[in-house]
């Protein structure tokens, strides 16, 4: 995130600036990023210039790999890079985002034991 404390501004922050900024928060290089989502660094680059947009369920992993909520990420409101949430829903938000991250954990336990529920009933046939 760049130095200067007021480098959010909720009226002019585009998406591929809150990215910018979370990613640096979380102490991420756009290479680093781009790995751990399995994209390309270019296709970060491009995400953070506004010059593209990732697909739903790349933001919710954004969302989840810089610590920031997914609200917030799309369209600044609710919990940002220092971890503060704006206004009275803050405490909703979250909640909802714990809920997220949860879902996202169970979600990924579950394709793994589909995965080798699969390689067994293939081995079997």
């Amino acid at each position: 995130m760049p130095e200067d404390s007021d480098w959010y501004d909720p009226g002019t922050t585009t998406f591929g600036d809150r990215l910018t900024g979370a990613r640096e928060a979380a102490g991420l290089d756009v290479d680093e990023l781009a790995h751990r989502l399995g994209v390309k660094g270019k296709t970060i680059r491009a995400w953070e210039e506004d010059r593209a947009e990732p697909r739903a369920n790349r933001v919710s992993m954004l969302a989840g790999l810089t610590n920031v909520s997914l609200v917030w990420l799309m369209t600044g409101a609710g919990e940002g890079p220092n971890g503060d949430a704006s206004g009275a829903d803050g405490d909703l938000l979250k909640e909802v985002e714990l809920l997220r991250r949860e879902t996202a954990r169970l979600a990924d336990r579950l394709g793994l034991l589909e995965h080798r529920l699969r390689a067994r009933f293939e081995g079997d046939a």
